[in-house]
């Protein structure tokens, strides 16, 4: 079949001519019908095809496709890939986490593509105006349905569909690796028969042998991977020297570099012919690498691949791949995801990987079989050859993952009281009939249903209804006379910030109490989301010296998780820390946001103002006296520094020096003009007492007005007036607080009166509970005569 034949105004869309055999039997279903549809087909079979079709069809009748990647860098894969459809007059538009959304473009584009992550942030703000354009998607196509089985991704991608099917019902399309019960997926999606196709090995392009290679494990880790190395170039070296090609997935970024390294010599040493050094328009096209280690490898013949790599890096290794000039490539997981680079050997050297926030956890078993679905080569091999090197206490586990796949099972049950609390808060779910009803459209459920035994499913609906009892105990969700559910202020910032519920009760539990610097950072510290990270003996030796005895009472994982944290809000991160810190860093920079906006609602200005100001400090590493510079944008670290040596800690301090004295502590004059026009726009805010009394008369009261004047740009404050017994040593009386948004000036009632003390001290403090800088207070003390 023709493409031009089956949607004939995307022809030019397609970078091919005719569909293949499996493409030609999924393409009724896509382009006749309108029901929901599920393919399963071998890595390599052509299932994007499938995908682009799917938009097709939703463009021509004018409507908006939904793409949903499994990884993010796939995301921005599509974006390139798809100028097809933009040279069409369709916009394509990437809603990705790192990217500022222009709501403008996102309601204007034909094509949308996002990670599961965040599809589930955006329809989690459907009913705002950036985020309205999810309601109007028409087709919802999913990439890797199979990443279903992912723990966390998995119940992520679940309750995304889900939330899809009751917010605007859209067509699904599901797309996935070969998995034994493709039955269940189809039944949850309510796709029928004549739309679910369950494509077998017949189906790959090329046919595949798979199998196991083991190691013996060491006591040394370090050792162990170039056991492992070696048993990998034991299993590539017969294709290489016959001029095939092999792919190496290795753990990290780094692995793939010392891999390659190590494999040159390697393979020099066994006398493996590789390289095109005779080539001297590779040798040139070489020298224009950004990498300089890479720049070398590719020479030999050997590259590594991972998405730390400049975008040119990347694209040059993979038409070198293509081309065979290179013959043995090491590579993340990632690349199995993403770019079709088949090989006719694929070796697993790492089964394991290192998560900063988990310690070291197995790869899924979804990413093994993705993985070694990239061996074979259409149109070079007849087979393609795949190894796992594991060790020999689990090799029976991965032979049996071989021989008998991976059934997709529902992740949902570990995350259920996050996303139920989720749907409640977003109004999707406002009763219990409404709970029970959502369970049913969830593939926890279906899932429930096909495995009974494994799932119990004769309880689900109790277990699900004993979560929405705890969700009302803990304060998240608050049950009405008419059975009516609603989310509780607690529950609705738990569901904002995608908080864990142990992580959001005991921010709640700070927020009630004292709040000073300490006890923020050991909140974030302790937070369930660091729970799983683990200390190496050298990390906690660089620990203690950062903490120097803070922190000992907390466990080694809080206490590394504190110690970055520290690390980080004096610029010096310790180097054994280093790998895991940023991971920790950005996570702890999302709890401290979250946990601001904890402290405002639950009537915490001050201690909401201090996280800001310690997220700051740990995002820019600003000494604590010039943290306030960092709400003028451009000025980090460097900049703050340089200005705090001039005597500059304040915002007030920079107004006051001009352009010229900006410049003087060694701003350029661009930046220094940059800097002026932000302070000017900052709120610039005073206390006038007016007629405020030095003194009263004991027994007598009078009520007087302070003015809080904003000459700056408009804040929103919390306005407050106490008042204290001389000396501060007896009680403190609130007596005004005003929350407002301040664009000019306010007046503040005070009452005066003469008690039985010498004198009073009353303070007016103007705190900024969405901003870091400094709150604003003044002093007056009124004798009793």
């Amino acid at each position: 079949m023709q493409v031009a034949e089956a949607v004939p105004e995307f022809a030019d869309a397609f970078p091919f001519e005719e569909f293949n055999r499996m493409q030609r039997e999924a393409v009724p279903a896509l382009t006749e019908r309108d029901g929901n549809v599920v393919v399963a087909a071998p890595t390599g079979s052509g299932k994007t095809a499938l995908a682009e079709l799917a938009i097709c069809k939703a463009l021509a009748a004018g409507g908006t496709a939904l793409f949903v990647a499994p990884l993010r860098a796939l995301t921005n894969e599509k974006e390139e890939e798809w100028e097809r459809f933009e040279d069409l007059g369709y916009s394509v538009y990437v809603v990705t986490g790192e990217r500022d959304l222009d709501p403008r473009r996102a309601r204007r584009a034909d094509v949308l593509v996002m990670t599961p992550e965040k599809a589930d942030s955006a329809t989690r703000k459907h009913d705002s105006p950036r985020y309205s354009f999810v309601t109007d998607v028409d087709v919802v196509v999913i990439d890797e349905v199979h990443l279903l089985d992912s723990d966390h991704r998995g119940s992520v991608l679940e309750v995304v569909v889900s939330r899809f099917r009751r917010l605007c019902d859209p067509r699904i399309v599901a797309l996935s690796a070969t998995m034994p019960n493709v039955e269940d997926v189809a039944a949850w999606l309510d796709a029928p028969p004549e739309c679910t196709f369950e494509f077998g090995d017949e189906y790959r392009p090329v046919d595949l042998h798979a199998d196991v290679t083991t190691y013996v494990h060491g006591d040394n880790s370090f050792a162990d991977k170039y056991r492992r190395l070696y048993k990998a170039l034991d299993r590539a070296e017969p294709h290489l020297r016959e001029d095939g090609q092999a792919l190496c997935f290795v753990a990290s970024r780094q692995d793939t570099v010392r891999a390659a390294e190590k494999a040159r010599d390697e393979l020099a040493e066994r006398d493996v012919p590789m390289g095109a050094r005779g080539d001297y328009d590779f040798h040139t096209d070489a020298e224009e690498l950004d990498n300089d280690t890479l720049r070398k490898s590719v020479l030999d013949g050997v590259a590594f691949h991972h998405a730390g790599l400049s975008k040119g890096d990347k694209d040059r290794v993979e038409a070198w791949f293509r081309e065979g000039k290179v013959g043995l490539l090491f590579s993340t997981s990632t690349l199995a995801w993403g770019v079709n680079l088949p090989a006719r050997c694929v070796v697993i050297r790492d089964t394991k990987y290192h998560e900063p926030l988990e310690g070291e956890v197995d790869m899924s078993p979804l990413d093994v079989l993705q993985m070694l679905g990239r061996a074979g080569r259409p149109g070079y091999d007849d087979v393609g050859y795949g190894w796992v090197v594991c060790d020999n206490a689990e090799a029976g586990k991965y032979r049996e993952l071989l021989r008998e796949g991976k059934e997709i099972e529902s992740a949902l049950a570990a995350d259920l009281p996050e996303h139920l609390n989720a749907e409640i808060a977003l109004g999707t779910v406002d009763d219990l009939d409404d709970v029970l009803s959502w369970l049913e459209t969830t593939f926890y459920y279906r899932r429930a249903q096909s495995a009974p035994e494994a799932y119990d499913f004769a309880t689900v609906r109790e277990r699900v209804r004993g979560v929405l009892d705890d969700l009302i105990e803990e304060g998240f969700v608050r049950a009405h006379d008419d059975l009516g559910l609603t989310a509780t202020q607690l529950g609705m910032l738990t569901s904002t910030y995608y908080l864990d519920m142990d992580t959001a009760v005991g921010f709640r539990d700070l927020a009630e109490g004292d709040v000073d610097e300490t006890g923020i950072l050991r909140a974030v510290a302790r937070s369930a989301e660091f729970e799983s990270v683990s200390a190496r003996r050298d990390e906690r030796e660089a620990v203690a010296s950062v903490l120097g005895g803070r922190g000992d009472d907390l466990d080694p994982g809080p206490r590394k998780v504190l110690g970055v944290l520290y690390g980080a809000m004096r610029g010096s991160t310790p180097p054994e820390l280093r790998s895991d810190a940023w991971v920790i860093r950005q996570n702890a920079l999302r709890l401290l946001a979250a946990l601001a906006e904890f402290l405002e609602r639950f009537d915490e200005p001050d201690g909401a103002n201090l996280a800001h100001r310690l997220e700051a400090r740990i995002d820019t590493g600003v000494p604590a006296e010039a943290v306030e510079l960092t709400a003028l944008d451009g000025v980090g670290a460097g900049r703050a520094h340089r200005l705090v040596d001039e005597g500059l800690t304040s915002v007030a301090d920079v107004r006051a020096a001009g352009r010229d004295g900006l410049v003087d502590a060694g701003l350029s004059g661009g930046v220094a003009d940059a800097v002026m026009e932000q302070a000017g726009a900052l709120p610039d805010v005073s206390i006038h007492w007016g007629d405020f009394p030095d003194s009263v008369a004991r027994g007598e009261n009078d009520m007087r007005e302070v003015t809080v004047r904003n000459d700056g740009g408009a804040a929103r404050v919390v306005c407050r007036v106490t008042a204290t017994r001389d000396g501060g040593d007896g009680e403190t009386v609130e007596m005004t607080s005003t929350t407002t948004y301040l664009d000019g000036a306010t007046t503040l009632p005070v009452g005066v009166f003469g008690a039985d003390d010498d004198a009073l001290v009353y303070a007016v403090d103007v705190v900024f509970p969405e901003s870091v800088l400094d709150t604003v207070s003044e002093t007056r003390t009124v004798d009793i005569v």
